[in-house]
């Protein structure tokens, strides 16, 4: 039997850690071609040790220009693109009151504009292809989130970016749907600027919240991100999957 992902090519933002590097590992599994960005020199190089299947490409989202080049660089050398996981995004906790014209910048353009931007270069290919987005959602973007309000918001333009690009994709064949994982077990953690003692004081709070008692890992959410890109599953669009351990009943 064929892998289901076989002849399919699939760019992954964000591939270099976290969730976005296991689902790109996941989909190489499944016989995609996988192109990988990260936006940091050092964190490609890294894993492009750990995972020389996939073939990486350095672009921070947030620049379109950079953006289109890598998206056209992946069309040209493999000939196509299939799918594109839009993973990449940055979370910084805190209070409004205490939020910093940068942190506010920062997760709005690389949450809401850099998926724009990604989505916008891969549209003429992926219309081609007839293919689909998948964008990564988060619980935050539909449920209240004190100290998370920022990030709860670029997260709820996601939801919102997937339900109208159902609807005005559908015609051309291209399919988008959404994941809106729970709290799981990635490095973005240890870069939200807090401390080890706060990060743990975060983590135990999410649990709380999480009927089935414990956080999430990356494979269990990636393995959904996998299905939904599926070339057999023809008939969803438009979807936000909770995959949060029963979270978004509570």
């Amino acid at each position: 039997m064929g892998k289901p992902f076989e002849g399919r090519v699939v760019l992954v933002t964000g591939a270099s850690s976290g969730l976005g590097e296991t689902a790109a590992v996941l989909l190489a599994e499944a016989g995609a071609t996988v192109f990988g960005t990260a936006r940091r020199r050092e964190a490609l190089d890294a894993a492009r040790v750990r995972y020389p299947q996939i073939r990486w490409l350095l672009a921070d989202v947030k620049d379109a220009s950079a953006v289109k080049v890598a998206v056209d660089g992946v069309v040209r050398e493999a000939g196509r693109l299939d799918v594109l996981v839009n993973n990449a995004a940055i979370f910084v906790f805190g209070p409004i009151d205490q939020a910093s014209e940068e942190t506010l910048r920062s997760q709005f353009e690389a949450n809401v504009f850099g998926l724009v931007f990604v989505s916008q270069a891969a549209l003429p290919a992926l219309k081609e292809s007839r293919g689909s987005i998948v964008n990564i959602s988060s619980a935050a973007g539909h449920m209240a989130s004190p100290g998370g309000s920022i990030y709860g918001a670029t997260k709820a333009a996601v939801e919102s970016f997937t339900r109208s690009w159902a609807l005005e994709l559908a015609p051309l064949g291209v399919r988008v749907n959404a994941i809106a994982p729970g709290p799981t077990e990635t490095p973005g953690f240890d870069k939200g600027g807090l401390t080890p003692e706060q990060v743990a004081a975060v983590k135990a709070s999410f649990v709380k919240q999480v009927p089935l008692g414990r956080m999430a890992s990356t494979e269990e959410v990636s393995r959904w991100i996998v299905s939904l890109a599926d070339p057999s599953v023809t008939w969803i669009t438009g979807q936000v999957l909770s995959v949060d351990g029963g979270m978004s009943l509570t």
